[in-house]
């Protein structure tokens, strides 16, 4: 029998993601009632701006006193859409004393302050749900959080960013550079006036610590991440990979030491062969691919963003935390029993596409070559062509005046030992400049 008094919803926020919350609730009250087996009421919307015409929001639960709303006392579940640490990180552990449970979509925070909030929503007895933090509509923290509870992952391998997968996209496709793949991309909408949080890597990482936190049960924040942009990267390096059956895609990466006594955390672009099913990711989409010791290689892929899908998300794991508020227990709480460290980048194994610009003489390439030993990295294949040359008219080695440029790609090592090789080939006299580094993935 369903429980005839309601659970009360508040929502702080209402914007993209807050309103299609507010509209499924509204217009699916009763198939959402029959899955939880109550009825939900929305109590309040926390907004900034009340006066702000809101198509099918009803004025009167409006408020701008977010502090009220979670302190009311009668709430059972507060859905945060916000942003940002505060005052949400505040909103958030006010709700958790007042006895309500909270579903959030805040990655930033999650990312900076997870394992704080999970001990205060332990200490008072509710839930922190967070799915629509990484990747949108794809159920990929309760898969990894529950389905593979009983699995030891070891790697986690992901586009989680739309906005970079877009332009990286666009220029494999049709040759653009950088400046132009953004150009489109904020045309469309994929990109913000300010792309910085998505093109240098900060999105990206937020997600990584979350992902990385969740697969190994231990704590990572986002100062653990490495991170990297790709801002640098260049029309020359999309068709240097494609050279190389390869494509550039911003990668984060997540995954054991393969001693097992540590984990690492990285975002950063790097190139994939075409055969890896990451490669098919195209537009803005984002997918992630997981490697667990008992169910193989698993791929998770859809649409990482919008308010439909981020609010389809949200609404699953309010379907979820209400469930719990009837049954009187609790879910979703912190697994890190491991406590293993991250290790630093420079201990991560990977490997170094490396275009030079050198000399066009003899000995060039023993040069670079007793580099690479000095610094135990091993060479995976070479590629060097005379400047002066067709573009086709490629060889080994090259011979002439003026200058070449001459591509490396190494076997794994290392990366401070990769670090060193680099700073040890800008002191050459015939080496006249790196042109680009990038890592290769996905082997």
């Amino acid at each position: 029998m369903m429980r005839t008094r309601p659970l009360r919803v508040a929502l702080l926020g209402c914007g993209v993601v807050g309103s299609e919350v507010t509209r499924i609730i509204t217009t699916q009250a009763d198939d959402l009632a029959a899955r939880i087996g109550a009825p939900i009421e929305l109590a309040g919307i926390a907004v900034r701006r009340p006066n702000r015409v809101r198509e099918g929001i009803p004025a009167e639960l409006l408020t701008t006193d977010a502090t009220a709303l979670v302190k009311r006392g009668d709430i059972d579940v507060v859905v945060e859409v916000i942003g940002g640490i505060e005052p949400v990180r505040t909103l958030i552990t006010t709700a958790f004393e007042h006895g309500a449970s909270v579903v959030s979509a805040n990655k930033a925070l999650l990312a900076a302050d997870g394992a704080n909030l999970h001990a205060r929503a332990a200490e008072h007895g509710v839930d922190l749900y967070y799915e629509a933090a990484v990747a949108g509509a794809i159920p990929l923290i309760r898969p990894l959080r529950e389905s593979l509870a009983g699995d030891k992952v070891n790697r986690v391998l992901g586009i989680v960013n739309g906005t970079t997968n877009f332009i990286l996209d666009k220029m494999d496709s049709t040759g653009a550079g950088y400046s132009e793949a953004l150009d489109e991309a904020t045309a469309l909408g994929y990109a913000e006036a300010d792309p910085t949080a998505d093109v240098e890597g900060f999105d990206a990482a937020a997600k990584a610590a979350i992902l990385a936190g969740i697969a190994f049960h231990t704590r990572v924040t986002i100062d653990d991440v490495h991170r990297e942009g790709l801002t640098e990267v260049t029309a020359a390096d999309i068709a240097s990979a494609k050279k190389m059956g390869c494509t550039v895609k911003l990668l984060a990466i997540c995954e054991r030491t393969p001693d097992g006594r540590s984990v690492t955390a990285r975002v950063h672009p790097a190139m994939i062969p075409l055969s890896h099913p990451l490669a098919s990711v195209r537009e803005a989409y984002n997918a992630v691919f997981v490697e667990a010791e008992a169910a193989g290689r698993l791929m998770f892929y859809g649409p990482g963003a919008g308010g439909a899908p981020t609010a389809s998300a949200v609404l699953g794991d309010l379907v979820a935390a209400c469930r719990n508020k009837l049954a009187a227990t609790t879910g979703a709480g912190e697994s890190a029993y491991t406590q293993l460290p991250v290790s630093p980048m420079g201990d991560v194994v990977t490997r170094y596409h490396i275009s030079l610009d050198v000399a066009d003489k003899p000995g060039v390439l023993a040069q670079v070559a007793t580099v690479f030993a000095e610094h135990d990295v091993s060479i995976d294949t070479v590629r060097q062509q005379g400047r002066n040359q067709g573009s086709g008219d490629e060889a080994a080695v090259v011979q002439g005046g003026g200058e070449a440029s001459l591509v490396v790609v190494t076997h794994r090592a290392k990366d401070a030992d990769l670090s060193a090789t680099v700073a040890s080939l800008r002191t050459l006299d015939t080496v006249r400049g790196v042109a680009s580094i990038m890592r290769v993935e996905g082997e």
